[in-house]
């Protein structure tokens, strides 16, 4: 009679343990997918600060272009309609699904397209180069561009990182026993045509 009582509460403790166990293991998992998922928003909000830094650069820029320029209304027009389409693209560090990601970085990248055909026309006009105002503005807005480069990369980094845990096994089954709590990352890519090399003609 006393081996089986002792039986049975030996197996109630194994069961217990392993019990002890699986809630230890997806307690960790869990954990480390919030962890992982919070640093990927925190990087995603630095990537949001550059490219405000950038909108915010812009009306000084165009402003200061335009008092040389001002018959070069058509890229004035493009750059400002291209940093209102940028404002019209929301999107939230919680849900960076691909269709709203895809969305923000065509906005970007046609807003960095306009900008760079603004500094196309800047070339042609000497005597603005050579102003004081000019020169800080054009430095202040190629860091912010660096900056972008960065703070993107950083955010690729720490994207494939939460990937990467959330894709393992047995994580993507408690990752996915939690729905879009941990959605896959997206992740920034190279504007379209960035692998063909500019032609130079002399």
């Amino acid at each position: 009679m006393a081996n089986k009582k002792f039986f049975a509460i030996g197996c109630l403790g194994v069961i217990l343990l392993g019990v002890l166990v699986v809630v230890l293991f997806v307690t960790g998992t869990y954990n480390s997918l919030v962890g992982l998922d919070q640093k990927a928003q925190a990087q995603w909000g630095q990537v949001e600060n550059t490219y405000q830094r950038r909108a915010d650069l812009i009306p000084n820029l165009v402003e200061t272009v335009k008092g040389a320029a001002a018959f070069e209304k058509d890229t004035f027009t493009a750059v400002t309609e291209a940093r209102s389409k940028v404002g019209q693209v929301q999107v939230s560090a919680k849900d960076l699904n691909p269709g709203t990601f895809a969305k923000f970085q065509e906005a970007q990248d046609g807003l960095s397209s306009a900008l760079s055909r603004l500094l196309v026309v800047m070339e042609k006009y000497p005597d603005l180069k050579a102003t004081a105002n000019f020169k800080e503005l054009q430095a202040q807005l190629e860091g912010t561009e660096n900056r972008i480069t960065v703070e993107r990369m950083r955010f690729n980094e720490t994207a494939q990182a939460f990937n990467t845990r959330r894709m393992r096994f047995p994580a993507v089954l408690i990752a996915g026993f939690f729905g879009d709590r941990f959605k896959e990352k997206p992740y920034f890519k190279a504007q379209a045509g960035a692998e063909t090399a500019p032609k130079v003609k002399f």
